[in-house]
């Protein structure tokens, strides 16, 4: 197994765990997933392109996917919505779900079938989840840096030493 695909599964573990755990308070969980997305973004363009554009396709439990969107956006509160270039309203409380939802089926995968886990990510983020992944990560820079004051609601962000700056 290539490296690449190993840390892309431990990139897809913490992520997951990032969602599902219970944050104490909101801005720390937003950093931390802020990162988490850029490492994630870093990992699969390391596993290189989809060669196809029909791939395979991660089954949808919907009513957990609600679950999960619902439990999100109500995390989230004011900070979940956004403007998109088409004038449709962005939420990323569903970036978040269907990101999640992708990553986990891989790696429902990847002990069985590391290959299939593979697939399963580079063709999911080919046409799907990869969108999800770049509006989500704008979305979280317009939080943190596009405040009049420089600061951002998420405060001033140290992505050096991964921690806020005080």
């Amino acid at each position: 197994m290539s490296p690449h695909l190993r840390e892309m599964a431990d990139i897809a573990r913490a992520y997951c765990q990032l969602i599902e755990g219970e944050p104490a308070e909101p801005d720390p969980w937003l950093q931390r997933l802020w990162l988490q997305l850029a490492r994630l973004h870093a990992a699969v363009a390391a596993l290189g392109a989809h060669p196809e554009p029909h791939g395979p396709v991660a089954p949808s439990d919907l009513d957990a996917r609600f679950e999960l969107y619902a439990r999100l956006r109500e995390r989230l509160g004011p900070r979940d919505g956004y403007p998109t270039e088409f004038d449709w309203n962005g939420s990323l409380a569903d970036d978040l779900t269907d990101i999640y939802c992708e990553l986990k089926h891989g790696l429902r995968l990847f002990e069985e079938s590391p290959e299939q886990a593979l697939e399963i990510w580079r063709h999911g983020f080919r046409v799907h989840w990869g969108q999800h992944l770049v509006d989500a990560s704008r979305h979280l820079y317009h939080l943190a840096a596009r405040i009049p004051d420089g600061v951002g609601t998420l405060g001033q962000f140290d992505l050096e030493a991964r921690t806020p700056r005080q």
